[in-house]
């Protein structure tokens, strides 16, 4: 049984596959690959039953049809906007993705954005790197209060309610927006409120919902207005969820305080008028980069793998 690997990911993943019988071929370079070359790794003459697929593998209905041999596919990453999973389902192929294990870290990185956006210290590692900083100053660097301040949270799944808990840390009012009463929230004492709400109301609005045609562009020129002149603006979800042209002009025009990038929306290429900002943090989408973190999510995504090969449902399976 053949399995590919679009990209190197940590070991423990990879033997587990080939402890289980598994002919593994991990694509060498560290970088996305391209469809020419997935479509060789999967083709005959060993083609691929299984395939470990990153966040930037487009695995669609032309993919399948042309690989009818593969049968599973085990995303290495939470979300999975880059697999059609109708496509999937009417091919009957199984399809999993890797929730919980980077739950942690991943909120972690948006906190890592939100105090460093609030605290300007982009800004200042920057002077002091350039040996521009002329010593402390009392106009300095002023920004913004994060404890006792208001966190709004849009998308209370995993990542969002963690944040949230962390919030309360910092003895944060909460505000969501979900589907649903979420009970963990409850327990937080965070109140459910429309978008507009939470826009008007918070200091700091942090994203956590999944890319879907609904939330493409959810945050985009008219959902800025709402915001305080004061707020900070997370995103560690999917950069297509904010309208990048429409942040760079309420950066630029201080609709907003600052903002805080972990993901892009044509990642990897960041609009150009963010580079000329001062009052935006950008991370190189690292919110799941711990050690512990990598290494569950390729040991989920193994044994993910090799349970829908076997005909077996997975521990996360999605389809």
């Amino acid at each position: 049984m053949k399995t590919v690997v679009t990209r190197p990911i940590p070991e423990l993943g990879i033997e587990l596959l080939k402890q289980a019988g598994h002919e593994v071929l991990v694509l060498p370079h560290d970088r996305p690959c391209t469809r020419e070359e997935l479509l060789a790794a999967t083709a005959s003459p060993s083609p691929a039953q299984g395939v470990l697929t990153m966040l930037t593998d487009k695995i669609d209905a032309d993919f399948l049809q042309q690989r009818p041999s593969v049968k599973a596919i085990a995303n290495y990453a939470v979300g999975y906007n880059n697999i059609d999973i109708a496509a999937c389902h009417a091919r009957g192929v199984c399809v999993s993705n890797t929730p919980d294990v980077l739950t942690d870290a991943t909120a972690e990185v948006a906190w890592t954005l939100l105090m460093m956006a609030a605290r300007r210290a982009g800004e200042g590692e920057r002077m002091v790197r350039a040996g521009k900083w002329s010593g402390w100053g009392p106009m300095q660097f002023q920004g913004m209060c994060v404890l006792g301040q208001t966190i709004g949270i849009i998308g209370a799944g995993r990542i969002g309610t963690r944040v949230a808990q962390m919030g309360k840390g910092f003895g944060m009012r909460v505000l969501y927006v979900h589907r649903r009463e979420n009970e963990a929230m409850a327990q937080l004492g965070a109140q459910r409120v429309e978008l507009p709400e939470l826009l008007k109301e918070a200091d700091f609005v942090s994203i956590h919902v999944p890319l879907t045609a609904e939330t493409r562009h959810l945050i985009g020129v008219k959902e800025l207005q709402m915001m305080k002149k004061t707020a900070v603006l997370i995103n560690t979800a999917r950069g297509p969820v904010v309208d990048e042209a429409a942040l760079v002009e309420a950066l630029k025009n201080q609709t907003i305080f600052a903002a805080g990038l972990d993901v892009y929306e044509e990642e990897p290429k960041i609009h150009a008028g963010l580079f000329a900002l001062e009052n935006v943090v950008m991370l190189p989408h690292i919110g799941s980069a711990t050690v512990r973190a990598r290494n569950e999510m390729s040991q989920l995504a193994a044994e993910n793998l090799i349970a829908m090969l076997r005909g077996q449902r997975g521990k996360t399976q999605i389809a």
